[in-house]
């Protein structure tokens, strides 16, 4: 096909567009401006990285996001491939390790004859092409980002996010931390738990509303990414807010006593050699040695070594609902050239629906291409509600969102017991995606 399409941005989504576009035979032009011009929370410069947690959430079939991926994997995505390909044990979940899994990626993407991966910073849109994509993430550049706000007709909408620390599993104490799994009964689950009495708690939480912050203010409710709350931010709510959240103890036994604890923490393994573990829920906004000082005080973390501390820092997306449409095509910013959006700069939250969101981008733009009518994602399917609501003028105080199942279209009769009605919603997902599916083939687009 005589067709160039620009990629802005080799994260999740521009990357999985890469594939999509160059294995239907369009030329591409993937952008990446990582090693060249870094971002405070990138540590390489492979595509695809995961720069907070490394888990891409639950594969139970009757959840929202196990209907993601099915959803993901029924369409052909070449990134959840790549995630099962490359994934560490994590009960219910699909956590891979990051390392491999973005160099995986990267491989694909280096190696495909039809992608051209150019590297250095962007500050507009090519002209020279058929079609561009932004997916330039929430740490697009400053002057790409202008670029946006100048065609959007309004500023950036900017919050705060948070990544958690990463300590090296040789530096903890066996001892004290016990392997388990939320409610699992396997002799060996896939967390590593950090047990608190009530007193050591009572003792963390103090030390951790008095410690140094990075950003020294108290944050208000609009001003954080809810999905990824400091830590900090969540105690400051309430003394116990964190025991009833993030270090819920509901559904773990502590060996060494024979009950619950009073709170814990737990530990998810950031690879397959089960060198290194993330603090899940920890995302915080404490300095470097605060972090040393007050996570040190958790059970078993008293002589922690940081592979990687906890960062906070500032995301930027557009207002879905006023400036895309359903095929993720941001009409004000096209002028030379037709410009759609992707990832989380679109206004999604979440590493599978900045995949989708890639896929979905990819198909629109070459549904234009073929000049062919794209076929519109059910809403019944998790991402076609998420599209629906990203992309509807009246949504109002738009953040964020990740496939859920308060924005999918009730059942005409209430379904009451809530195990049954998350079933009910996949197996009408399921009957989706195939009906979505078939018409994508009919298309000439899958």
């Amino acid at each position: 096909m005589d067709k160039t399409v620009d990629i802005i941005g080799a994260g999740l989504a521009g990357s999985e567009a890469a594939l999509q576009l160059a294995s239907r035979g369009v030329r591409v032009r993937l952008h990446e401006m990582r090693p060249v011009v870094q971002t405070d929370v990138h540590h390489g410069s492979d595509c695809a990285e995961l720069v907070c947690s490394n888990s891409l959430k639950s594969t139970k079939p009757e959840s929202a996001a196990g209907m993601l991926k099915a959803e993901l994997a029924g369409l052909g995505s070449f990134l959840i491939e790549q995630a099962m390909l490359n994934r560490v044990d994590a009960g219910g979940a699909l956590a891979v390790d990051r390392d491999a899994f973005s160099a995986a990626v990267t491989r694909l993407v280096r190696e495909h004859p039809s992608i051209e991966y150019i590297v250095g910073e962007v500050e507009q849109p090519p002209t020279d092409a058929d079609a561009v994509i932004l997916a330039t993430g929430p740490l697009t550049s400053d002057s790409l980002a202008a670029w946006v706000a100048e065609r959007a007709g309004s500023d950036n909408l900017a919050f705060f996010d948070a990544a958690a620390p990463i300590v090296m599993a040789d530096s903890l104490d066996e001892a004290v931390l016990f392997r388990q799994s939320r409610y699992e009964e396997q002799a060996v689950g896939d967390y590593l738990n950090a047990p608190f009495s009530k007193e050591s708690y009572d003792a963390f939480i103090d030390e951790l509303l008095a410690a140094d912050r990075v950003i020294k203010k108290d944050f208000e409710t609009g001003d954080l990414f809810q999905a990824c709350q400091p830590i900090e931010e969540i105690a400051r709510k309430g003394h116990d807010a964190p025991r009833f959240g993030t270090c819920k103890p509901v559904g773990l036994t502590d060996p060494a006593t024979g009950r619950r604890p009073w709170a814990a923490v737990q530990l998810r393994a950031e690879n397959a050699d089960l060198t290194a573990y993330n603090l899940v829920g920890f995302q915080t906004n404490l300095t470097f040695p605060e972090q040393r000082r007050v996570f040190r005080m958790i059970p078993g973390l008293e002589n922690a070594e940081f592979a990687r501390y906890g960062v906070m820092h500032r995301n930027t997306f557009i207002c879905a609902p006023e400036l895309l449409d359903r095929t993720l095509y941001f009409e004000k910013a096209s002028s030379e050239v037709p410009v759609y959006v992707a990832g989380q700069l679109s206004g999604t939250e979440g590493y599978c629906e900045a995949v989708m969101s890639g896929l979905v981008a990819a198909l629109s733009v070459y549904a234009r291409l073929v000049d062919v009518e794209m076929p519109a994602m059910p809403r019944a399917m998790a991402f076609g509600a998420l599209l629906d609501y990203a992309t509807d003028p009246n949504t109002e105080g738009y953040q964020p969102m990740h496939v859920n199942f308060g924005i999918m279209e009730p059942f005409e009769q209430r379904i009451r017991n809530k195990q049954e009605r998350y079933a009910a919603y996949a197996c009408r997902g399921a009957e989706a995606l195939e009906s979505y599916r078939l018409a994508l083939q009919e298309a000439g687009l899958l």
